[in-house]
């Protein structure tokens, strides 16, 4: 029987380095990537104090007067650094899908500490290494997200040995495909809802995510993340004391021939009482494989037929793809100069 709601995974047994911990942990990974492509995970390693850290900081960050957060606006569409104000994204778009502007706001970073070489810094490379902009008025800011992208990053890498392991290849198949990752820091804020809101206007509307994989610390508090399972259902996903949220995305969807599900999932608003309006937040942690990293079916995933379901498509040309779109509602708001 397939999931249907968001399972909880242990991932202590796969760190403490036993075959069999290793085996157990994968078993429950693939299942949960197979029929709901999302999961909650506990044990993860990432110390409670960072996490606050950055949380704390984020919301000083969105409680200043916007006049100082415009001050670190958003390059571009296609350069995800910065600051982006309420409504000035629409997740739906990356879906061909037309809907207002998303009730939140946020903040986003790239890699950091990039090296000056010409793999990072040559025309290949487009926006994927651009410069982080960074707050000048909020004391160790800078130093606290450095040290979590970092967390993230390491994080991300164990996911993926998880994921060969699951999917039956060598348990650092991915190693080589993510050592130069093109992966994002945001932090979400979606402010309270004592304001006008459109028809069809959500905190963030249905979409799937465009990389390998997400880890999303969310906000307990009213109006959550949701997810749509294989019978179209919406279902919550659980809040669970210092855990992680991890979703597979569009290119994990793609090396795996559609064995695993890049899932449909949005942030509905709250209802409008005085409890539910308060703010929410959520940090983000976008994993991404190398801009030239070549997304193709795997060999253990190839159907009986042999046949893969998509052409490959490099990982750096499928991200800025969809980030225009988002950021530009579908073309239809000109990017600014």
């Amino acid at each position: 029987m397939k999931l249907q709601h968001v399972p909880t995974i242990d991932l202590a047994p796969y760190f403490e380095g036993t075959a069999e911990g290793k085996r157990k942990v994968a078993k429950e990974v693939d299942r949960a990537c197979k029929d709901i492509g999302f999961l909650v995970i506990t044990n993860h390693g990432i110390p409670r104090q960072l996490i606050e850290r950055v949380y704390n900081l984020s919301r000083e960050f969105f409680n200043q007067p916007m006049a100082e957060k415009r001050k670190v606006d958003r390059p571009s569409p296609d350069m995800v650094r910065g600051y982006s104000a309420v409504a000035e994204e629409s997740l739906s778009y990356s879906m061909e899908e037309a809907a207002p502007g998303d009730l939140k706001e946020s903040f986003s970073i790239g890699p950091i500490d990039v090296p000056e070489d010409a793999y990072h810094r040559g025309p290949d490379a487009g926006p994927h290494f651009a410069p982080n902009v960074w707050p000048e008025t909020i004391d160790g800011f800078r130093e606290a997200y450095g040290e979590y992208f970092g967390a993230m990053s390491d994080l991300a890498r164990s996911l993926m040995r998880i994921f060969a392991l699951a999917l039956d290849l060598d348990e650092h198949f991915f190693d080589d495909k993510i050592d130069k990752e093109i992966s994002m820091l945001r932090t979400l804020s979606y402010p309270n809802m004592g304001t006008r809101i459109e028809e069809g206007q959500m905190r963030a509307g249905a979409h799937t995510d465009y990389g390998s994989l997400t880890i999303v610390k969310p906000d307990d508090s009213p109006g959550g993340l949701q997810v749509r399972n294989q019978n179209g259902d919406w279902v919550d996903v659980p809040y669970v004391d210092g855990s992680f949220v991890v979703n597979i995305g569009d290119l994990m969807m793609r090396w795996t021939n559609d064995q695993w599900v890049s899932t449909l999932h949005r942030v509905v608003n709250p209802p409008l009482d005085a409890e539910a309006t308060r703010p929410r937040q959520s940090i983000v942690f976008f994993h991404q494989p190398n801009y030239d990293a070549m997304i193709e079916c795997l060999p253990s995933c190839l159907g009986a037929d042999g046949q893969a379901k998509y052409p490959p498509v490099s990982s750096g040309d499928h991200l800025k793809s969809k980030f225009v779109k988002q950021t530009t509602f579908g073309g239809s708001k000109q990017e600014v100069a």
